[in-house]
């Protein structure tokens, strides 16, 4: 039986019919998910405060850019009147462009003076995104992983923990959410099956961010090892120090 943020319930064999293939080989249509735009790059602009960096948003970027061809940049609105240059240079160092239609996808990080993450990708028509967890959720959709409904609302359940109670809730939530995390990491290598999901990366980013990472039980300190063997979450972990 596999523990969940709310219930316990056996969904162990639910999870493992449902048909995860990895992320770098998947193929997705940007066209098709985005709407096609004619010629025109279709630009991704996410709004954060530096004081509380979005670092689930920027562990999704490094793994897009594994997929995708992606023209990265980022801006400090006036907002906000120093921002520490390891923020200002989080997506590394820019090699030299080429035009933007050589590019599939635009992702542009603003540092401004604003309570929560925002996010919009059609400045024109689209209501912003609002929150870390809704924003990482609609980026990794860009990866076109198809779920069934209980794998989903898992990882929807997962993302939400990890935001309101893993990083912004009481000691007391925090270690309920430890203990979880290690009951169903215990089954399977990841947060939800087999595979990793939007949950293992906010919530291995709530963990550092919080500075539970250090007593966290055994199966989650293997997890985030597992994690941490990941590319775009070492790069992360330099923001840190």
């Amino acid at each position: 039986m596999i523990q969940t943020p709310d219930a316990d319930f056996d969904v162990t064999n639910i999870i493992q019919t449902d048909e995860f293939s990895p992320l770098t080989t998947n193929t997705a249509d940007l066209d098709l998910m985005l709407g096609k735009d004619y010629g025109a790059l279709k630009d991704v602009v996410i709004n954060a405060n530096p004081s509380v960096p979005p670092l689930s948003l920027l562990v999704i970027h490094s793994l897009l850019c594994e997929r995708y061809k992606i023209l990265s940049a980022v801006h400090t609105h006036s907002s906000v009147k120093s921002v520490p240059e390891n923020l200002l240079k989080c997506f590394g160092e820019q090699t030299k462009k080429q035009p933007r239609h050589a590019y599939q996808l635009g992702f542009t990080l603003i540092w401004k003076d604003v309570p929560k993450p925002q996010m919009k990708f059609s400045i024109q028509t689209m209501c912003p995104i609002e929150g870390e967890g809704n924003i990482a959720r609609f980026l990794f959709s860009l990866f076109g992983q198809k779920y069934n409904a209980v794998t989903s609302t898992l990882i929807d359940s997962w993302v939400d923990t990890a935001i309101f109670q893993l990083k912004e809730g009481s000691s007391k939530e925090r270690g309920a959410v430890l203990r979880s995390m290690n009951a169903a990491l215990g089954k399977s290598s990841w947060l939800v099956g087999n595979e990793l999901t939007v949950a293992d990366v906010v919530a291995w980013c709530a963990l550092q961010q919080t500075g539970t990472a250090n007593s966290a039980p055994a199966n989650v300190q293997k997890w985030m090892k597992s994690c941490e063997n990941l590319a775009p979450f070492s790069s992360v972990m330099k923001l840190l120090k």
